[in-house]
This record gives C-alpha cells, structure tokens and sequence, in this order.
C-alpha cells in the first residue's frame, strides 16, 4: 500500500536559484526551427525523437513522430497520422514509445520502422518514460485539474498488464524514471514534482511552489531532475512570459536556472554528454543548451 509523505521541507522551502550556475552559464542555438508545433522530445546520442501535434485530436493530419540527426540536421519522418502523439520516449534498445493522447493508446515503433499498439483503451494519456528494464511508465490526465479525478500514473512491462502507482494527483503531465527505480512526476495545476522511491514505494512531494511545471526528465546517472515551467504559453519573456527550464540537483538539493523566456518550452531532454533540448511549440523550433564550462556533472546523461 502506498503511503504519502509530508514534502521534504528543505526541497519545498528552496526555491532560490544557485548563484554558481545560472543561464549565462549556457550556450544556446536553436538545432531546429519552422517545426510544426513540437510538444514532446527525447534523446539518445546524437539523435533527438520529437513529435509535432499541429492539429491536436484529428486523425489523419499532419501530427507526426519524426527524427534529428544533431550532427548534420537531417530530419527524417517516422510516423504520420496520429491524432495527438503529445510524449515520446526511446528505449535502450532503440524502440520508441510515444503517448497518443485523443486516441488513448501508446504507440512503439521498433529499429526496423514496424509501428504498433503498445497499450489501447487508455484514458487520455498524456507523459511516458521507460526504465532501463524496459518497464513502460505513463500517466493519463482524463480529468486535468481535478484533485481526486480520475488521473493517475500508471506502469506496463508487457504491453498488457497495466499497475497503478497513484490515483488522484489533478493533473500529472509527465513522468521520469531514475536507474534506481525512483519515480518522478510534474503536477502541473498542484505546481509540484512528486517522487514516488522505489525503495520503499513511499510517495512524498519533492518540489512545490512551482509554477505550471510540465515537461520532466532526469539524467543516467540519477543525479539531475530536468524540468520545464509553461505558466504563460505563447507568450516570450519580452512580452512579460515567466516559461523557465530549470535543471534541480538530488543530491545537493540545488536549482540551476538554464533558461528564462522561452514562449513555450514544453517538454525537455537530456542527452549523455550532458546538452540539454527543448521543444518550444509556440514558436515552432526545438533549443540545445550547451554548457560552458563545469559541465563534468552532467555527462552521461540522456533522456530516461
């Protein structure tokens, strides 16, 4: 039975960014633009898995799953039709799983560009990540905003069985996975980031007080939460947007400003050399963020 924490104080009460590392300690570049709405992402090497959604909920159009080659900007289509795939995922074996949200079913396409039904009849499904034992996470918002609805975040190891972890969160938009098992989800509409360990099974808030968190991933190494914050969509921080991603240390209890301004950031990557992607859906181009200098602590690292 699952038991829920009181929030670790030290993590609710941080809120302070750290002086050491801030977004000047960054280079950016834009690796892809005049995208059609890109909404979820993920890494793997030098190549990022990106889907686009410009008509959300109408099958048939040009919503799309598609790859980027980092190295000469090659962009390749994988996957067209899908009325909403709003979160994608690569697995350690090349696989890729992406959420349909309209639709309710999970998709995988494997190495060999066969697509199929992971998971059906699921209700509005919205974040996904997969664990280094190819145990399939995923959460569904059928109900977004509503405490006690009907949301939850769920697990499949085989594409059948389908566990519960939680039930009741109002809005759980994405989910990671650590190496270790533990668990980690943004509530968007709460403004927290929930861990669920998988020690114990115990879950406890981690970070509250944010604002409209959504896009969540974590490193290999299990060190750093990734995380995006969307309360003003659309809307870039010269027209008074407060959007941020934002790079939270677990171990040192720690926050890193990475980017402040950004009209839409909505789902966030990590690859192993430690860069750091974005989709911005607004404006329609997908952001590297490149450390500087330091960046030992970040490398290998990819997207869970």
């Amino acid at each position: 039975m699952i038991r829920r924490l009181k929030p670790a104080l030290a993590a609710v009460c941080l809120l302070a960014f750290s002086s050491a590392l801030a977004a000047q300690d960054y280079k950016f570049k834009v690796v892809a633009s005049s995208l059609a709405r890109p909404t979820g992402i993920a890494a793997d090497g030098d190549v990022l898995y990106f889907t686009e959604v410009p008509h959300p909920g109408v099958g048939g159009s040009t919503n799309a799953v598609k790859k980027l080659d980092l190295e000469d900007g090659a962009i390749e289509s994988l996957h067209f039709g899908e009325p909403e795939p709003v979160n994608i995922v690569v697995g350690r074996d090349g696989t890729i799983y992406w959420v349909c949200k309209s639709a309710g079913v999970i998709l995988k396409q494997d190495e060999n560009g066969v697509t199929t039904a992971f998971l059906t009849g699921l209700h509005k499904p919205s974040g996904i990540a997969i664990s280094n034992k190819g145990v399939v996470y995923f959460t569904e918002v059928p109900t977004p905003g509503i405490a006690g609805g009907m949301n939850g975040v769920f697990s499949s190891s085989d594409g059948s069985n389908i566990q519960t972890i939680n039930m009741g969160e109002p809005e759980p938009v994405d989910v990671a996975v650590a190496p270790n098992g533990d668990l980690y989800w943004t509530c968007r509409t709460a403004g927290v980031i929930l861990v669920r360990t998988a020690r114990d099974g115990m879950i406890r808030v981690l970070l509250a007080g944010l604002n409209k968190p959504t896009g969540i991933t974590i490193d290999r190494g299990g060190r750093n939460l990734y995380y995006t914050e969307v309360p003003t969509p659309g809307v870039s921080g010269a027209n008074g947007g407060m959007n941020r991603v934002v790079k939270y240390d677990l171990k040192r209890a720690q926050m890193t400003l990475i980017h402040a301004g950004d009209p839409e950031p909505t789902d966030v990557a990590v690859a192993g050399n430690g860069n750091v992607y974005w989709t911005c859906t607004s404006a329609g181009v997908i952001v590297e963020a490149r450390r500087i200098h330091g960046a030992s602590e970040d490398h290998d690292s990819e997207n869970d």
